[in-house]
């Protein structure tokens, strides 16, 4: 046997409590180990075209 509402709760009320579930989160960034430049993480570096140690890409400096 469930429990009634005793309130009615309003729809801000309602809707702060839903708006914190679904916040996006910023990607993390990791440090190139050739250059020290930031990049995503398990991605090749934008600045150097390194990926774990070994070119992957040729960028032109």
């Amino acid at each position: 046997m469930g429990i009634a509402p005793k309130r009615r709760i309003s729809k801000a009320r309602r809707d702060k409590r839903r708006a914190s579930v679904w916040k996006l989160e910023a990607p993390s960034f990791s440090k190139c180990t050739q250059c020290g430049e930031l990049k995503l993480s398990h991605r090749v570096c934008p600045s150097c075209g390194f990926y774990n140690g070994k070119e992957v890409i040729k960028v032109e400096q």
